[in-house]
């Protein structure tokens, strides 16, 4: 046990040893201890004769991160110099041995810190989007659709609340011949840049969502919502706007880079928790207003070369703000553009004076797309 000499004005032969630890050099130097009782400071005599002095009140206590068994102590001010001891005898002197200590430069602090966070929104908020838009012209079409299934199959993982299988997608035969022949209604002719795959999952939802790789995936809860097959038929084109101008890629690569950041800053950020930010993301999807834009010009165009009036889209839309309550699914999505009253109005306007429409089904193709998800 070390044993600790009081000194006065004149310190006396040292008595107490211990490592000091400069902070340049890697080696301990063995160094005595003593009290200077007048001017209360610790006195380290160094075999150069170059004696150090820390005052009581400036000595601060550091935890052992090797063996545990030793007394480290630093100077408050220094975050380098150390000074290792085999006991707590000198614990009872030094007043503020476990008080932080004071933070310094708080303003450059704080100036780092802002900075910090401006250069994660700029990463998020523009490289990662700049990136992704240039990435989903450079992605082939296969590894595209794989995409795309990879992600409804998560999707319907994610929304399942059972725990006991994803939620089914609708197939009954003779609404997915109805369906089928909307979708060929609605793509006969044109040219598609992907081959169009159309689903309905089997969940009240009032939703609609376009994925990579051609994928469209209508919700129950939209088809039980419309009051005409027009309606649905309308959703379907605005949501095969947004394949066409791979809106879907581009968002997916978008939430895939934001999701890599948080995760280097926040640690590992996979498993269960990205599946559902994902699924959310994208069920969701809040595009630009310019891509919404897009995507309802196209399905005017695309209704009309079909012989189905656009002013079904704005059916839907007006149906959708009139539900009420607190905005779901398609509802919030399309509310989250403040022009909706407009889209609306470009809607029925897109639908000419003389325009004569031919029915999309009959009512027995109606009724078996109503009934698809009856097994």
């Amino acid at each position: 046990m070390s044993t600790l000499l009081r000194v006065g004005a004149a310190p006396a032969p040292f008595a107490a040893e211990a490592q000091y630890l400069d902070g340049a050099c890697p080696r301990p130097e063995p160094v005595r201890l003593g009290i200077d009782e007048t001017a209360q400071e610790l006195v380290i005599a160094r075999d150069d004769g170059i004696d150090l002095r820390w005052p009581l009140t400036a000595i601060r206590e550091v935890p052992d991160q090797a063996g545990g068994d030793l007394f480290v102590l630093r100077l408050r001010d220094d975050p380098l110099q150390r000074l290792l001891l085999s006991d707590r005898d000198l614990a009872p002197r030094l007043p503020n041995l476990r008080c932080r200590a004071p933070v310094t430069k708080r303003r450059q602090l704080v100036l780092w810190a802002m900075a910090a966070v401006a250069s994660v929104a700029l990463i998020i908020g523009v490289l990662v989007p700049r990136l992704a838009d240039q990435l989903a012209v450079f992605i082939p079409p296969e590894g595209e659709r794989a995409l795309g299934e990879v992600t409804l199959e998560q999707i319907r993982s994610a929304l399942d609340q059972t725990g006991v299988a994803p939620v089914p997608l609708c197939e009954a035969p003779e609404g997915m011949a109805a369906l089928s022949a909307m979708t060929d209604r609605l793509t006969d002719g044109q040219t598609m840049p992907l081959e169009i795959t159309v689903s309905v999952l089997d969940h009240e939802m009032v939703n609609a969502f376009a994925l990579p790789g051609g994928q469209v995936v209508l919700f129950r809860g939209l088809i039980d919502t419309a009051e005409r097959p027009e309606e649905v038929a309308a959703v379907l084109a605005h949501e095969l706007g947004h394949v066409v101008s791979r809106d879907p890629t581009r968002h997916a690569l978008r939430s895939a880079g934001s999701i890599g950041v948080l995760g280097l800053l926040f640690g590992d950020f996979a498993g269960g928790a990205v599946v559902l930010f994902l699924a959310e993301r994208l069920i969701d999807a809040q595009y630009t207003q310019a891509a919404e834009a897009g995507a309802d010009a196209f399905a005017h165009d695309l209704l009309l070369a079909a012989d189905v009036a656009p002013g079904a889209l704005a059916e839907m839309f007006r149906r959708m703000r009139e539900l009420g309550g607190e905005p779901e699914g398609l509802v919030a999505h399309f509310l989250s553009h403040p022009a909706l009253g407009d889209r609306i109005e470009a809607a029925r306007e897109a639908t000419p004076e003389d325009f004569t429409p031919t029915p999309l089904l009959d009512d027995g193709g109606w009724s078996a797309l109503q009934t698809i998800c009856d097994d």
